[in-house]
């Protein structure tokens, strides 16, 4: 095997495109906040409520919700029964 195929090229074609876009990227993004830092910062506390709400429904979505550790009666051990019942 030769290694020096292997190795990824640093200013290969798609880096050099890559490189290209991230400075458009950056430069759109600097005129956008530029432009409407006024309108962001009005909106950012119902943002943030928002952000909160889906936070919390999506951690209860995997564990189970509220009601995970409490087992009804039906399905109890024979054995774990009090003795008046």
């Amino acid at each position: 095997m030769n290694r020096e195929s292997e190795k990824p090229r640093m200013w290969g074609t798609g880096s050099c495109v890559r490189l290209i876009l991230l400075c458009v990227l950056l430069a759109a993004g600097y005129f956008f906040w530029a432009d409407h830092e006024v309108h962001i910062f009005g909106w950012l506390p119902y943002i943030l409520l928002l952000l909160c709400l889906l936070l919390h429904l999506l951690m209860y979505r995997g564990h189970g919700g509220h009601h995970g550790g409490h087992e009804h009666r039906s399905e109890r051990k024979r054995g774990s029964e009090p003795l008046g019942e």
